[in-house]
């Protein structure tokens, strides 16, 4: 377990911005994580729990504990089903875990590649791209609960999973310390390539028939291509959620605009893209001091050095702002804003 006072958390944000914690804890076990629980109730102090701060805003100095998971391992295991159970550390990095089921012949995660952040985050986040989620592959999680230090078994049922939300970022937010997330992995599993401009890609390339290593290449380069690596240009990734929409707006606004994109949600609601709406209020490569959007990725905003937290909020209400003003939609982030 380490334990740091006064410590900063500049190497724990994506955005690169310079904040204090009064006091830093990581745990690397199950054991340790319920010795954690146990200091945070005694130490009657504010805590926040972070993976690696890949989808943090850090807009001023935490007044309390900061807590992270560093418990690693992965144990693939076969079940009778023809699937596999992979049982991950919550403190695993998710591209590593990507990268490794692949090379054992399991397809889950492919359209999932290079996705930052921890295992733990995964689950939290109900991460997602290129027509997949996480949550269909989870099927269990374990947690210790830190108002008792009781270790539990959550399954993935009760998490109630949605687009990019969770339990654990509503009603049970602050409840639990992750230390193991556990994924059902089928064999076999047809690949996804039509999901945005992957099959455009995959043509260009010649692969009719790509295998999973081909197919996760090809996700990788795409995603290198339009997001900036966050050791060059601070960022967060994606900064807001894609809106999603009735039919009955969205026939409203395509009788205005209409080249706007989408993709079926169910028989009743339409998924949007934020980076067109963004794009399309001016916001593509601009800059508010030192905060900016990315100039091939509307969707995410940058640190162009120097940046404080208080200035890419300003920038995310600003374009929260025009947006509602020009197409009647709240965008909503995607970054928890501490």
């Amino acid at each position: 377990m380490t334990i740091k006072y006064d410590y900063s958390l500049k190497s724990y944000n994506t955005f690169g911005l310079e904040a204090r914690c009064k006091q830093f804890i990581e745990f690397t076990t199950v054991e340790e994580a319920v010795t954690t629980s146990e200091m945070l109730r005694d130490a009657g102090l504010p805590y926040l729990i972070i993976g690696r701060g890949s989808n943090l805003l850090l807009t001023k100095d935490f007044p309390g504990i900061v807590v992270r998971s560093a418990i690693k391992g992965r144990h693939l295991s076969q079940l009778a089903d023809r699937t596999a159970l992979l049982d991950c550390g919550s403190g695993e990095l998710w591209e590593e875990v990507a990268e490794w089921s692949v090379g054992q012949g399991y397809s889950a995660f492919v359209n999932l590649s290079l996705i930052p952040g921890d295992v733990g985050a995964s689950a939290v986040q109900n991460i997602g791209a290129y027509g997949a989620e996480v949550a269909e592959y989870i099927d269990h999680i374990l947690a210790i609960e830190i108002s008792t230090s009781r270790p539990v078994v959550i399954e993935a049922a009760q998490c109630n999973y949605g687009y990019r939300q969770s339990r654990f970022k509503g009603e049970w937010k602050d409840r639990y310390l992750i230390c193991q997330v556990s994924y059902r992995l089928p064999a076999g599993e047809p690949l996804r390539t039509t999901y945005g401009n992957i099959g455009d890609e995959l043509r260009r390339r010649g692969l009719a028939t790509p295998s999973a290593e081909q197919l996760r290449q090809v996700i990788i380069d795409i995603r290198r291509h339009k997001l900036p690596d966050p050791a060059e240009l601070g960022n967060a990734g994606s900064f807001f959620m894609n809106p999603i929409v009735s039919r009955v707006k969205f026939a409203e606004l395509r009788e205005e605009y209409s080249q706007i994109p989408s993709y079926d949600v169910d028989d009743e609601h339409v998924k949007i893209p934020a980076a067109w709406l963004i794009e399309q209020c001016g916001w593509k490569g601009r800059r508010l001091g030192h905060a900016g959007v990315h100039h091939v990725q509307p969707l995410v905003l940058v640190n162009h050095g120097g940046a404080t937290g208080d200035e890419i909020l300003a920038l995310c209400k600003a374009i929260q702002t025009d947006v509602e003003t020009k197409f009647g939609i709240m965008l909503k982030p995607e970054v928890n804003i501490v």
